[in-house]
């Protein structure tokens, strides 16, 4: 091996570390995926019972659904979508996201077709999609703190508190 491959390799990221240090754990991220999965089969039901109608803000709605679903199916379960070449690629290209950008792109994704016609179909078609991004909304936030870190930092704020009040006592008694 050269060093310019030894030098590419070095400085390439490696896939599977930055998928562990977005604070994840394992079985928080197959919900996230099961809930794209599943979200995914919902808006694709539901764009194509909205697209059965004359009214042409139904059918863009649920034409937008089904694009949804795809994404949805392309980014989650690339195995769903085993014939399209760049599949792989895609979901690869989706894993390095940060979970608070997903989480912006599906809500804002499931969004669209409601606001293009909100009825009960794409309300119920888009609500799983955009629950999905909800769950990496919330671990975006990151873990929640234990009880005794957050008594300690309460304490070391008050004595820093107690001792800002004598320090200005002690200055206007002089």
């Amino acid at each position: 091996m050269s060093s310019q491959d030894e030098q590419f390799q070095a400085a390439a990221p490696d896939p599977a570390a930055s998928s562990t240090d977005d604070g994840m754990t394992w079985w928080y991220r197959w919900l996230c995926r099961i809930a794209g999965v599943i979200g995914g089969m919902s808006c694709a039901f539901a764009g194509l019972w909205n697209c059965v109608t004359i009214n042409p803000l139904n059918i863009a709605a649920g034409v937008w659904m089904m694009l949804n679903a795809f994404v949805l199916f392309l980014c989650e379960a690339p195995f769903c979508c085993q014939f399209i070449e760049f599949a792989n690629a895609v979901s690869a290209r989706a894993d390095k996201l940060r979970p608070w950008q997903k989480a912006a792109f599906y809500c804002g994704m499931a969004v669209f077709p409601v606001m293009l016609s909100l009825t009960l179909t794409t309300l119920f078609g888009n609500a799983i999609a955009f629950a999905t991004g909800v769950l990496y909304g919330l671990s975006a936030l990151g873990k929640k703190g234990d009880a005794i870190s957050y008594a300690r930092i309460h304490q070391q704020q008050k004595q820093m508190d107690e001792e800002k009040l004598t320090g200005a006592l002690e200055g206007q008694a002089l």
